[in-house]
């Protein structure tokens, strides 16, 4: 793939990017969200139309316009959000498109033998004919990546394939990666787990912003080369305050407000510790699949940990969901804050208004007088750009979009706010507003947990990072010790540089 561009509304997804595999190549393709992988990945198979670039696939110009058209024409994609049919036996879904026939019927003896033997080779052996659904999620990725061998592929994508599965079931899986690089196969590799990598990959190929950074051998790389790549930093950079963050009073952080000791829930979040002071900016550095959201996500009550303890001012603290959490004091502003956060068909009132909207109601009847208070004082406050509370939300910009949200949750009056990437595809003016924002909040007496995959912004703007990797705590930081080269050296190692590493 050389020279690949492609725009959605006029807005670059990716620009001049390049990517090559060889036959019979374990290559790994790695980036931060937003970095432009899964477009290129949906323009090699079919599911978006490049708007400029050549492919050449097996020697051969190559443009296929559907995914099945990629399949017939010999790759295979294996997503990280298994879609399969589940009501469907384990050999309908993996013999679904190419059924064996005999004298015009299904010949189901020859689909369960085959069903059968594909699954062998990763050391599954169970019964073919039950349905998909009574099986567990890693069991549901074994299939799934079986059907994707069993079209006969020359090249197979793999979407983050160990997500759902255990230490034994990701060896059995590399073995089989391995005995289809000695068939000839090609792999592309996606995956945010740097050890995974280098156990199994030949070559890796770095994305940021849309356009390809680098593609090197994996053993002509180290670890802090990947993650600086990725984050576009440089390990011996010299710091500047690029942020509207200043430096902050600390003797204004007070006690602490919220603790966590040993979260966990699955894979994303296996054992992550923390707290939160009243006043204190606290920060989640770690690359994409870290488990900083899904961490917030257990805070917030939106999911429930299977282990670990959380204290709120010194109490247990166990929320059975976001409005438990709500009423003790937190607010959520999440990372996807147009799928997750605004509702754009509804007003910049109305949006700033849904949390609180249950305490201006009396018998069903909404105070419209105290809610244009708040909304007008909030909007003033903030500084948000609009023609007035009733203009829609979805016509205002990015970080318009963001203060909105922001006045939401401050119309609640919080105790611990947590911002899920503030910042993320907002103008430079708007981030600087945002941030100064988040400070003067703090300085106020709020306790914020800020996530940013930024690390400038995480290690200007907080007060201590804690660093992510792999659902595992692994390193805290204060202020004075949160440099860019130590938050990295957690991120690409999981602990914090040696005084040898710090001094080379």
């Amino acid at each position: 793939m050389t020279g690949i561009d492609k725009r959605f509304a006029g807005i670059s997804a990716l620009s001049g990017a390049s990517f090559e595999v060889g036959r019979g190549e374990v290559h790994a393709l790695i980036g931060q969200n937003g970095a432009g992988k899964s477009t290129l990945i949906k323009v090699l198979t079919g599911y978006h139309r490049r708007d400029a670039g050549e492919v050449t696939f097996d020697g051969r110009p190559f443009e296929v316009f559907s995914p099945h058209q990629a399949q017939a024409s010999g790759i295979s994609t294996i997503y990280q959000e298994i879609n399969l049919v589940p009501y469907r036996s384990i050999t309908e879904n993996i013999c679904l498109g190419r059924e064996a026939r005999r004298f015009g019927f299904l010949d189901w003896k020859r689909m369960h033998q085959e069903a059968e033997t594909l699954l062998q080779r990763f050391n599954v052996r169970i019964d073919v004919r039950r349905p998909l659904m009574e099986f567990n999620t890693a069991t549901q990725q074994m299939v799934a990546i079986a059907r994707a061998i069993g079209f006969s592929a020359k090249l197979v994508i793999m979407d983050e394939p160990t997500s759902s599965l255990d230490e034994r079931e990701v060896s059995v899986l590399f073995d089989v990666i391995r005995q289809l690089k000695q068939e000839g196969v090609s792999v592309i590799f996606v995956s945010h787990k740097l050890d995974e990598l280098y156990e199994v990959c030949d070559r890796v190929t770095i994305m940021r912003d849309g356009r390809t950074i680098k593609s090197a051998r994996m053993i002509e790389i180290d670890k802090i080369g990947l993650v600086s790549s990725m984050l576009g930093r440089t390990i011996d950079r010299a710091e500047g305050h690029a942020t509207a963050f200043s430096e902050r009073d600390r003797r204004k952080i007070g006690d602490v407000l919220l603790s966590a000791e040993n979260l966990a829930i699955n894979q994303a979040v296996q054992d992550v510790s923390f707290d939160v002071r009243q006043g204190e900016i606290a920060g989640f550095a770690g690359l994409l699949g870290a488990g900083r959201t899904e961490t917030a996500r257990l805070v917030f009550g939106i999911d429930r940990p299977r282990a670990g303890t959380m204290q709120l001012d010194g109490q247990k603290f166990a929320p059975r969901g976001p409005a438990e959490a709500i009423a003790a004091g937190m607010g959520f502003c999440t990372e996807d804050r147009k799928s997750e956060g605004i509702v754009p068909e509804m007003s910049v009132a109305e949006n700033m208004m849904l949390a609180l909207m249950p305490k201006l109601s009396k018998s069903g009847i909404i105070d419209e007088k105290a809610q244009r208070e708040i909304v007008e004082r909030f909007i003033k406050q903030l500084g948000v750009k609009c023609s007035g509370p009733d203009q829609k939300v979805r016509e205002l910009s990015g970080g318009n979009q963001q203060k909105v949200l922001l006045g939401r949750w401050l119309a609640m009056n919080p105790r611990l706010l947590i911002l899920d990437e503030p910042t993320r595809g907002i103008d430079v003016g708007a981030k600087g507003e945002i941030q100064s924002l988040i400070k003067s909040l703090a300085d106020e007496g709020l306790a914020v947990l800020m996530i940013s995959s930024e690390l400038e912004e995480v290690t200007e703007g907080a007060d201590r990072v804690f660093v992510l990797r792999e659902g595992l705590s692994v390193a805290t930081f204060d202020r004075s010790e949160a440099t860019e080269d130590a938050v990295m050296s957690a991120m690409a190692h999981g602990s914090p540089p040696t005084i040898a590493e710090a001094l080379s």
